[in-house]
């Protein structure tokens, strides 16, 4: 099948206006190919600081004839239930290398917070952060020239996308991601989701809430929602630097020990060393950016992945937006119904035909690129496939043409929606993002007054004290990374979800963030330019009408444009960021860039002429839409 023009048109456009950038750093990578990573580059000294506490064989293999080292790279720690099976993954990857003539070390670990623990506390101003500090904890792992190809031990929220920019800054080195896999089902999400509204009628006890949070985040393994996690492994599978269908096999199985030995062994046949080289800068291009946006709209995906993909692109040269992700959602049709969009998880989802369905699905419509090289032999053709355990090999045969379970899946053919999951938000106010897919069509537009405040504590009172309108628009400002570093919002969604079962309308409109999981609720998000640089959320008054239709994909204030011109912004109410080591992030919140911008507060990329390539705003032509968002208050903008 030929691809769609869109995705041709839309890849064009991505590949003109990266031609400087993604120029640069393919020279970039090519001159650390030619200088290393070969051990014998360097001294005595540094090599035999590498080796030191080696064993014997591996020393010798270290020092001697040139054989391959893998570095292992993990965001282990045994408080995320989804990273506490990596504690044996090392020395499993170490027998393996071995067994095969090679070695392998720990690099480094990265940090890796649980947005779970932390929705609703201090801890969350820290999250989106925390990406840009994984990054440059693995690029200190592997700023060490020891390594000839590297695995990553990481599956949650900011820590893949970390990882991803982290390995594309060493993108002369083949990287393969390994997870870990979902824990097995627990209560269904549905039933979750009633006790926590009911919670937050007063009409569940604490200790009833707790027992039925506690079955469904249950044992080992990814939490089985399709929230931000589970879409970072389908992306990954798209972009092809993980093994086809590995996302969602249980820890603790003899598959998922079985992907886990391939995964190696493919790392290990891919380094420069052989004569199948295939390092992750090159593999991830253009096109598999394209693949990795395409196969979040066909599955109703993480809106977090709106500023993660943006910045992942950006770390290999690639300038990707909002409007090319919104372009993309208008073509690629929702062929999947998973827990926030539907009742399914992620375990029925990978029974029903799972990732393999979906990528032959979108392959035979021309709605993914199937020409881009992968870790594997075949190219995205063996995405399409099913894997089968044989003995303690992974074997693959021809995938699901028909799905299993037509209430999780469905064929290009006859989609849930013919639309993907996300839609971009233009208006007065600004441009934010909407996940369609979660919520009813019913929802999907609503006109109410404004209820303004600058946390969300600020509105449970509001609710607490019955001040609540009977229909509104929640908008919670000041909450964008430049405040407080664009925390998740989700706390608020038992309270707005339960409103609305009492008939009520209501939706959000925010400059942060909703946890992967959100849904149900119009929810406008990542407004940008948010209230901190002076964004039009900053002029906003209680009672103002509010506009959202997310089937136009419009947001406005209907203010008269006299009145709005003679505003003077809203003071930031928040408390200042001084505790819970918040503080320590003062820095980024100052430096980081717009959400439309990845949000990077690092430099990342190869430099422009303009300055690092988050900058690309001041280099690049990104059309009227961009400027239109800051012109109601531009001489105002700080």
């Amino acid at each position: 099948m030929s691809l769609h023009p869109v995705l041709h048109s839309v890849t064009e456009r991505i590949r003109e206006r990266s031609a400087p950038s993604r120029r640069a750093y393919l020279e970039g990578i090519a001159r650390m190919r030619d200088e290393g990573p070969l051990r014998g580059r360097l001294s005595c000294a540094n090599l035999a600081h590498g080796f030191a506490a080696s064993g014997p064989v591996d020393k010798q293999r270290l020092r001697g004839a040139p054989t391959a080292n893998l570095g292992i790279v993990t965001a282990y720690n045994d408080m995320l239930s989804a990273h506490q099976p990596y504690e044996v993954y090392p020395e499993f990857i170490r027998e393996i290398a071995r067994d095969l003539g090679h070695t392998a070390q720990v690099a480094g670990g990265v940090p890796a917070m649980c947005d779970g623990v932390t929705q609703g506390r201090a801890g969350m101003e820290l999250s989106l952060f925390s990406r840009d500090v994984i990054a440059q904890a693995t690029a200190i792992a592997l700023s060490h020239d020891m390594f000839d190809s590297s695995v990553y031990l990481g599956i949650c929220d900011k820590i893949v996308p970390g990882l991803l920019i982290g390995a594309l800054a060493y993108g002369h080195l083949p990287a393969i991601f390994i997870p870990g896999g979902p824990m097995t089902p627990g209560i269904p999400n549905k039933t979750k989701a009633e006790v926590r509204e009911r919670y937050a009628a007063g009409e569940a006890t604490r200790e009833e809430l707790l027992e039925v949070e506690a079955q469904s985040y249950h044992s080992a393994g990814t939490c089985t929602f399709y929230g931000t996690a589970n879409s970072n492994q389908t992306m990954l599978e798209a972009m092809g630097v993980q093994l086809p269908s590995a996302a969602f096999i249980n820890p603790g199985t003899p598959l998922r020990e079985a992907f886990t030995r391939e995964a190696v062994e493919r790392a290990l046949a891919i380094t420069a060393l052989g004569g199948d080289y295939r390092p992750i800068g090159e593999l991830i291009d253009e096109r598999a950016i394209v693949n990795a946006v395409a196969m979040l709209m066909a599955t109703g995906g993480s809106t977090n992945h709106t500023i993660h993909w943006i910045a992942v692109a950006r770390a290999a040269g690639i300038v990707l937006t909002w409007d090319d992700m919104d372009r993309l959602s208008q073509v690629v049709p929702l062929l999947a119904r998973v827990y926030p969009n539907g009742e399914a998880d992620v375990n029925r989802y990978h029974a029903a035909g799972g990732n393999a369905y979906v990528f032959r699905e979108l392959l035979e419509a021309g709605l993914m690129h199937g020409d881009i090289p992968t870790i594997v032999e075949g190219g995205m053709a063996r995405y399409a496939e099913e894997p089968k355990l044989d003995g303690a090999r992974v074997r693959y045969e021809p995938g699901p043409r028909v799905s299993a379970d037509e209430g999780v899946l469905r064929p290009v053919s006859a989609p849930f929606e013919a639309q993907g999951g996300l839609r971009l938000l233009r208006g007065n106010l600004g441009r934010s993002l909407i996940k369609l897919s979660a919520v009813k069509p019913e929802f999907r537009t609503i006109e109410a007054p404004a209820v303004v405040v600058d946390t969300p504590q600020a509105l449970n009172r509001l609710h607490a004290a019955g001040a609540l309108p009977h229909d509104f628009v929640a908008v919670v400002r000041y909450q964008g990374p430049r405040a407080n570093g664009m925390p998740e919002l989700h706390s608020l969604a038992p309270l707005l979800g339960m409103l609305q079962n009492q008939g009520r309308r209501v939706a959000l409109v925010t400059d942060g963030r909703l946890s992967g999981a959100s849904g149900k609720i119009p929810a406008a998000i990542h407004m940008t330019p948010e209230a901190a640089r002076g964004g039009p959320l900053a002029y906003l008054r209680e009672g103002d009408m509010i506009r959202l239709d997310g089937e136009a994909g419009t947001l406005e204030a209907l203010v008269d444009a006299d009145e709005w011109r003679a505003r003077e912004p809203a003071s930031d109410t928040a408390p200042a960021a001084t505790d819970y080591g918040r503080n320590l992030f003062g820095f980024n919140r100052a430096n980081v860039s717009p959400a439309d911008q990845g949000a990077l507060s690092i430099s990342c990329g190869p430099a422009t002429s303009k300055g690092s390539l988050w900058d690309y705003d001041a280099e690049y032509d990104l059309g009227a839409d961009a400027a239109a968002a800051d012109a109601p208050h531009d001489e105002k903008d700080n």
